[in-house]
């Protein structure tokens, strides 16, 4: 019987560094039908080259040319040309292990669900391995997708599509967001339903590369970042209410802490009173103070900040600034 095609899509952005390294152990692949496909993204290096010279060595390869629109606009295009019944996204400054695929596929067949993940490491640029974001289970399990949302509100779950494996078919009606961050979470999230249970690996196979810079991970200012928190939180609790009532715990929970993430890092001048944006956060955390301080799952340090936070939020955030010098 004939496996399955996989299609795996790597946005490509001024990368020539690293590039090859993720190539190459993309065509090392044990698994035997994969097709590669390099999205150059409008870089001003000699990536999209690069992309074509391995493209001419390599059938697999195909590369596709487009202008500047961000990692999510990547993707997109990538899964509209994509040939696979099964899609994986990999950045093109990261590398996965030589198995991964097959890992993989053998988990989608064995378990019969729609999707799979492995776990992930990261790396700085100086070489340094960083504490696990998310850890891995200790053996492969099969996660429900309330389950799955329950671990990503609660900070302890993969939103990332880099160590998944995922049916094409779920992406005929659902795109990365385009224009905002988070966008991986945005999807899941809203894809859960859908997808039905993840099976999750312990192998962690793929291999995260923080270096600065990096055009999936640079910072892009303050409200943008910020922003997207707050609004994925108000999405987690629609999508909860809808879906999930019995997490409604945990969704309070999220939305707090996301607000509480918004008012550490707002700088103190933005913290005005013409600012709307800030003003609905410092009312929800005020109107949401009791729900807050009954909630088992934030922590008595997040409580702190509740309180502090509600009640004198610019004379806080001063204090926080010079103790953390955020």
């Amino acid at each position: 019987m004939k496996k399955p095609l996989i299609s795996v899509i790597v946005p490509v952005y001024n990368v020539m560094e690293y590039l090859p390294r993720c190539v190459k152990s993309l065509q090392a692949q044990t698994y035997p039908n994969l097709e590669i496909l390099l999205v150059d993204d409008g870089s001003e290096d000699e990536s999209g080259k690069l992309c074509e010279e391995m493209a001419a060595e390599d059938e697999r390869i195909r590369v596709f040319h487009k202008k500047n629109g961000g990692s999510s606009s990547a993707r997109n295009l990538g899964i509209s040309k994509a040939r696979g019944e099964y899609l994986g996204f990999v950045d093109s400054d990261d590398y996965v292990d030589y198995n991964m695929y097959e890992l993989l596929v053998e988990a989608v067949s064995s378990f019969g669900t729609r999707a799979a993940q492995v776990g992930r490491d990261e790396t700085a640029q100086d070489g340094r391995r960083l504490p696990d974001i998310c850890v891995p289970p200790s053996r492969t399990i099969s996660i429900a997708p309330e389950d799955f949302l329950r671990e990503l509100i609660l900070h302890r779950g993969d939103c990332s599509f880099c160590t998944k494996l995922i049916r094409r078919e779920l992406f005929l009606s659902r795109q990365f967001p385009e224009g905002m961050l988070n966008e991986d979470f945005h999807l899941l999230v809203n894809m859960l339903p859908q997808i039905g249970p993840i099976v999750s690996l312990p192998q962690q196979a793929y291999h995260v590369f923080c270096r600065m810079g990096s055009n999936t991970r640079k910072q892009s200012g303050f409200s943008r970042v910020f922003a997207d928190n707050v609004d994925n939180a108000d999405m987690v609790l629609d999508i909860v209410q809808r879906e999930y009532p019995q997490l409604m715990t945990e969704a309070l929970r999220f939305g707090l802490f996301q607000r509480l993430d918004y008012m550490l890092h707002i700088p103190v001048e933005h913290m005005t009173s013409d600012n709307t944006e800030y003003r609905a956060v410092r009312g929800y955390l005020r109107k949401n103070w009791a729900k807050g301080m009954a909630n088992p799952f934030l922590t008595p340090k997040n409580k702190v900040y509740l309180t502090l936070l509600g009640m004198a939020p610019r004379m806080v955030r001063r204090i926080h600034k010079k103790v953390k010098g955020l």
